[in-house]
C-alpha cells in the first residue's frame, strides 16, 4: 500500500514546468501522453486499493461493534451474577470480559488505521484526478501550440520562397525582358533588312525585262531582229489565233 501510495505522491507532485519544457524541448507531446498514461493506470489501482481498504475498513468496523455488543452484555452479565453472590461465574465472565475487550481495542485500532489510510487513498485519488484534468488540458493547448506552430513554419517557408522570387525580382526579371526585346528588335530588323532586299530584287528583275521587251520591240522596228525559229512560230501563232478567239 505504501508503495502504491508513493507512486501516486510522486506523480501528484510532478512538476509540470519540467515536464512541459521536456515535451518542448522534443517538439512533441509525448511526454505529456506517458505521463498521462502512467497517471490513469496508478488511477485505476488507487481506485482498486480504495475500494480494497474501504471494504476492510467496514469488515473491521462490524467486528469491533460485535466485540463492543458482546463485551457490554458480558459487562450487565456479572454485575447480575455478582448482585446474585455467583462469584465463580462472575470470575469466569469476567476473564471472558476482558479477552473481549481486547479483541474489541484491536479491532478499534485496527479500524481507525484503516479508515485514515482509507481517507488517505480517496484524497490521493482525487488529487490526482484533478493533476489529470489539468494535464489533459494542458496536453490539449500544447497540441494545439504544436499544430499552430508547425502551420506558421510552412507560412515562413512560403514567405520565405516568394521573398526569394521577390529578390531575384525586378533588376533581374527586367533584364531578362530587355534581352527578349533585344532578340526581337535584331529578328525585325533582319526581317526588314530581307524584305529590302526582296523589293530591290523583284524590281530588278521586274525592270530588266521591261527594258529587254522594249528593246527587242525597237529591233523588229528597224529590222535587226533575227528571225524566229520555227518553233517560235508555231509558239506566236497559237499565241495569236488565242487571241484572236478571246
Amino acid at each position: 500500500m505504501a508503495s502504491l501510495l508513493e507512486k501516486t505522491q510522486t506523480l501528484i507532485q510532478a512538476n509540470l514546468h519540467d515536464m512541459v519544457d521536456k515535451a518542448l524541448q522534443k517538439n512533441s507531446v509525448a511526454v505529456m501522453k506517458q505521463y498521462i498514461r502512467d497517471a490513469e493506470q496508478n488511477l485505476d489501482e488507487l481506485e482498486d486499493a480504495a475500494a480494497t481498504v474501504g471494504g476492510e475498513v467496514k469488515t473491521l468496523e462490524r467486528k469491533y461493534k460485535e466485540y463492543k455488543q458482546k463485551a457490554d452484555k458480558t459487562d450487565r452479565n456479572i454485575d447480575a451474577l455478582l448482585m446474585q453472590g455467583k462469584t465463580d461465574l462472575a470470575s469466569a465472565a469476567q476473564n471472558e470480559l476482558n479477552s473481549t475487550r481486547r479483541l474489541q481495542e484491536q479491532y478499534h485500532e485496527q479500524w481507525v488505521r484503516q479508515q485514515r489510510e482509507y481517507e488517505s487513498l480517496l484524497n490521493a485519488r482525487l488529487k490526482l484526478q484533478a493533476k489529470l484534468k489539468t494535464i489533459r488540458q494542458e496536453q490539449k493547448e500544447m497540441e494545439s501550440l504544436l499544430r499552430l506552430a508547425k502551420s506558421k513554419e510552412i507560412t515562413v517557408k512560403a514567405i520565405k520562397s516568394i521573398d526569394d522570387l521577390v529578390g531575384m525580382g525586378d533588376g533581374d526579371i527586367a533584364r531578362l525582358s530587355e534581352s527578349i526585346r533585344s532578340r526581337l528588335d535584331k529578328a525585325s530588323a533582319h526581317s526588314e533588312m530581307y524584305a529590302s532586299s526582296l523589293d530591290s530584287q523583284m524590281d530588278d528583275v521586274l525592270g530588266k525585262t521591261e527594258i529587254d521587251l522594249q528593246l527587242e520591240e525597237r529591233k523588229r522596228r528597224l529590222g535587226l531582229a533575227e528571225a524566229p525559229t520555227p518553233a517560235i512560230q508555231e509558239e506566236e501563232q497559237a499565241e495569236d489565233a488565242a487571241a484572236m478567239d478571246g
